[in-house]
C-alpha cells in the first residue's frame, strides 16, 4: 500500500510538471500578444480622444507624402528648397481654399432650391400612386401604416371612479428679444469660423516644417525605431512613402478624370448644380467602394427631384454607368490607381472604423492611412496582424491552401483555386509546386499521428476528384501544338525546365506505393505523362500485394514508376523494385520518392545502387522524362545465398557450406 501511494505521488508529481510545463509554454505564447492587444487599444483611445490633435496631424502627414515627390522633381531640377517647399505648399492649399469655396457656393444653392425639389418628389409620389390605384397595392400600404400610425399615437383608455378636478393651467413661457450688437453679430459669424481656420493654418504649418526638415525626421525616426535594424527600418520607410504617394497622386488622376466628363455630362443633361457634382465626386471616390456610391447618389436623386418626368433619371443612370465602366476597366488598369495593398473587405472595414473615429474627414483619410498600418504589418513582427487582417497579399501558400481544401472535403474550391493558378501555369507545374507538396503536408501529418484513418481516405477521395476534375485542362494541353522558336526557348528559363520528351509509341505504368496518398500521386504523375502522348495506366497500392501484383499487365511497357510519399519506405520500395524486376526483367523499374524541393540528403546514384532500381527520382518533371526515356533496363544482381548441405556420417552431422551464383527469378 505504501509502495502504491509512493507511485501515486510520482505520478502525480510528473502530470503536475508536464502541466506546468505545457502552462508556461501556453502562457509564453500569448505573452508576446497581450502587450500588442493592450498597446493597439490605448492607440485607439488615443486617436479617439485626441483626435483634435492628431486629425490635423494625419492630415498634414498625407499631404507631405503627397508633395514629397513633386518637391523632390523640383529640387532635381535646379529650384531652391525654399521656393519649391513654400511654392508647392501654396499652390496646394489655393487649389484646395478654391475647391472648397465652389463647393459651398453650390451647396447653398442647391439649399435655395430645396422647395421647388419637395414640390416635384410629391407630385412623383402621386403619379406612382395613381399609377398603382388599379392592384391597390399603394392604397392597401397606406392604408396599413395610417392604421399603425393611429394606433400607435392612440392614448391609454383610463378607467376613472370619481370626476377629477381640471389640471391647473400652466403659465407661459415669454422671451424677449432684443436687438444684437454689432460686436455681438461678428462674434457669432466669427466663433464658428475659427475651429476650422485654426485647423488649416496649422496644417499649413505642419506640412511646410515636414517638408523642410523631412530627411532630419526620418533619421530621427529610424534612430527611435529601427536603430537596430537599419534595413528593415529604411525599406518600410520607402515602402509606405511609395504606396501612399503612388496612391493619392494616381487616383486624384483617376478621380480627375472621372469628375470632369461627370460634370460635363450632368451639365449637358439639365442637372442643376452639375459642378457640385462632379467636384464631389473627385473627393469622394477617394473612398473606393462606398465613394462612387455616395458620389452616384446625391446626382440620382436630384434627376429624381428636378423634374417632374423620368426621362432625366434615367439618362444620369446611364451616364453614371457608362462612366464607371470606363474608369474601371480602361483608366485605373492604365494608371495603376487601384493598387493600395489592401483587400476590398479591409477597404470596407476601415472606412467604417475611420469615419467613427474622425467622422467625414475619416472617411476621405481611411485609405491612405490603411495603407500605412499594412505597411507597418509588413515590417515589424509585432503588428504582422494587421498585414494578415488588411492586406490582399496571400496568407497561405498554394500548397497549405490546397491541403487545407482538399482536408475539408472540398474538391470544388480546390479546383477553383487549381484553375486559378492554371491560367498562368502549366499542368506539371502545378502538381510539382502545389499538389505533391499538399499530399507531401498530409503524408507527414500522417505519419506523425495528426489525422485518423478517416481524414485520410477523405482527403485521399478529394485529391482524386480533384485529378479527375483537372482532366479536361489535362486534355487541352495534350492537344497543344508546340510553336515556340528556338530563341523564345533560349530566353525563357521556365520552359527549358519543364521542357519534357514526347511519349508517341511508349507505354508506362504508374503504381502507388503502400498508400491512398501514394495512389493519388501516381495519377497525377500518369495524368502528365499522358499528356506527353504515350499510353499510360495507373494502379493502387492494393495491386501491388503478393496475391495481386501478377495479374497487373506488364507486357509492353518500356517502364513502370513507383511512387512513395512516405520518407521512410526504402526497405519496401527495394522489396517492391526487386518483385517487379522478377516479373518484368525487360521493363525499366523506377521509384519516386517525392520530396518537396526536389532534392534528397544522399547521392541519387547511391540511392539507385542501394534500391537496385534503373532510376530515383523526386520531382515529377524527372519522373516523367525517366519514364519515357530509352535507356536499357539495368539487370537486377541478387546476393549470394549459403545453400547448406547436410551429409550423415555414422551418428553426426556434418554441414557444407557452398555458394550459388546470381540468378534472376
Amino acid at each position: 500500500m505504501l509502495r502504491f501511494s509512493r507511485r501515486l505521488d510520482q505520478d502525480g508529481a510528473a502530470a503536475s510538471s508536464s502541466a506546468q510545463a505545457a502552462f508556461m509554454q501556453t502562457s509564453a505564447r500569448a505573452q508576446p500578444r497581450l502587450p500588442t492587444l493592450a498597446a493597439t487599444a490605448a492607440a485607439v483611445a488615443v486617436l479617439y480622444f485626441a483626435r483634435e490633435v492628431f486629425l490635423p496631424l494625419a492630415i498634414a502627414i498625407l499631404l507631405t507624402f503627397a508633395l514629397a515627390p513633386l518637391i523632390s522633381k523640383l529640387r532635381r531640377a535646379g529650384c531652391p528648397r525654399s521656393v519649391a517647399v513654400i511654392g508647392s505648399v501654396t499652390a496646394a492649399f489655393l487649389f484646395l481654399s478654391a475647391f472648397s469655396i465652389v463647393v459651398a457656393m453650390q451647396i447653398s444653392e442647391v439649399a435655395q432650391n430645396l422647395p421647388t425639389y419637395q414640390y416635384n418628389i410629391v407630385e412623383k409620389i402621386r403619379t406612382l400612386k395613381e399609377a398603382g390605384s388599379e392592384n391597390q397595392i399603394l392604397d392597401r400600404l397606406s392604408r396599413a401604416m395610417e392604421r399603425i400610425g393611429t394606433e400607435i399615437s392612440r392614448p391609454k383608455p383610463e378607467t376613472r371612479v370619481s370626476p377629477e378636478p381640471e389640471p391647473e393651467r400652466k403659465p407661459l413661457l415669454v422671451e424677449i428679444f432684443s436687438p444684437q450688437r454689432p460686436l455681438e453679430m461678428l462674434r457669432n459669424v466669427v466663433n464658428p469660423l475659427i475651429g476650422p481656420l485654426a485647423t488649416t493654418g496649422l496644417v499649413i504649418v505642419v506640412v511646410i516644417f515636414m517638408l523642410f526638415e523631412r530627411e532630419d525626421l526620418r533619421d530621427r525616426f529610424i534612430r527611435l525605431v529601427g536603430y537596430g535594424d537599419l534595413h528593415r527600418t529604411t525599406e518600410a520607410l520607402q515602402d509606405a512613402g511609395a504606396r501612399v504617394g503612388q496612391y493619392l497622386l494616381m487616383q486624384l488622376v483617376v478621380n480627375i478624370t472621372y469628375g470632369i466628363p461627370l460634370a460635363a455630362g450632368l451639365w449637358l443633361l439639365g442637372i442643376p448644380n452639375a459642378i457640385l457634382w462632379g467636384m464631389l465626386a473627385i473627393v469622394l471616390r477617394f473612398v473606393p467602394y462606398i465613394g462612387p456610391v455616395i458620389a452616384a447618389a446625391l446626382p440620382l436623386f436630384l434627376a429624381f427631384a428636378a423634374t417632374p418626368g423620368w426621362s432625366l433619371l434615367a439618362w444620369t443612370a446611364a451616364l453614371f454607368i457608362v462612366l464607371e465602366l470606363l474608369s474601371n476597366n480602361v483608366v485605373e488598369p492604365w494608371l495603376y490607381g487601384s493598387r493600395t495593398g489592401l483587400s476590398p473587405l479591409a477597404i470596407i472595414v476601415a472606412a467604417i472604423f475611420w469615419t467613427w473615429l474622425w467622422g467625414p474627414v475619416g472617411l476621405v483619410l481611411s485609405t491612405p492611412l490603411t495603407v500605412c498600418l499594412v505597411v507597418l504589418g509588413r515590417h515589424v513582427p509585432q503588428f504582422e496582424f494587421l498585414e494578415i487582417l488588411l492586406g490582399n497579399e496571400p496568407v497561405l501558400d498554394p500548397k497549405e491552401r490546397l491541403y487545407q481544401r482538399l482536408l475539408a472535403g472540398d474538391p470544388d474550391e480546390a479546383t477553383d483555386n487549381a484553375e486559378e493558378m492554371l491560367e498562368e501555369k502549366y499542368l506539371v507545374e502545378f502538381y510539382e509546386t502545389a499538389a505533391i507538396p499538399a499530399l507531401l503536408l498530409a503524408e507527414r501529418d500522417r505519419a506523425r499521428g495528426a489525422l485518423t484513418d478517416a481524414q485520410v481516405a477523405q482527403f485521399a477521395e478529394s485529391a482524386r476528384t480533384l485529378v479527375a476534375n483537372l482532366e479536361e485542362i489535362a486534355s487541352e494541353e495534350e492537344g497543344e501544338e508546340e510553336d515556340v522558336s528556338a530563341q523564345d526557348a533560349e530566353d525563357d528559363d521556365q520552359a527549358r525546365e519543364y521542357d519534357l520528351p514526347l511519349g508517341e509509341g511508349k507505354s508506362v505504368l504508374c503504381l502507388g506505393g503502400r498508400g491512398e496518398l501514394d495512389d493519388v500521386s501516381a495519377s497525377m504523375l500518369s495524368q502528365i505523362i499522358r499528356i506527353q502522348g504515350a499510353e499510360v495506366a495507373s494502379a493502387s497500392h492494393e495491386d501491388l500485394k503478393p496475391g495481386k501484383i501478377r495479374t497487373l499487365a506488364f507486357e509492353g511497357r518500356n517502364a513502370i514508376v513507383v511512387s512513395f510519399l512516405d520518407q521512410d519506405s526504402l526497405r519496401h520500395a527495394k522489396f517492391i523494385v526487386r518483385r517487379l524486376k522478377r516479373l518484368a526483367p525487360a521493363t525499366r523499374i523506377g521509384i519516386v520518392l517525392w520530396q518537396e524541393n526536389g532534392q534528397w540528403q544522399t547521392d541519387a546514384r547511391v540511392l539507385v545502387d542501394e534500391l537496385q532500381a534503373d532510376f530515383a527520382v523526386s520531382a515529377i518533371v524527372e519522373a516523367v522524362r525517366e519514364a519515357l526515356s530509352d535507356e536499357a533496363p539495368r539487370p537486377i544482381t541478387l546476393p549470394h545465398p549459403k545453400i547448406a548441405r547436410r551429409s550423415r556420417k555414422g551418428k553426426g552431422t556434418d554441414i557444407e557450406e557452398t555458394s550459388a551464383g546470381p540468378s534472376v527469378g
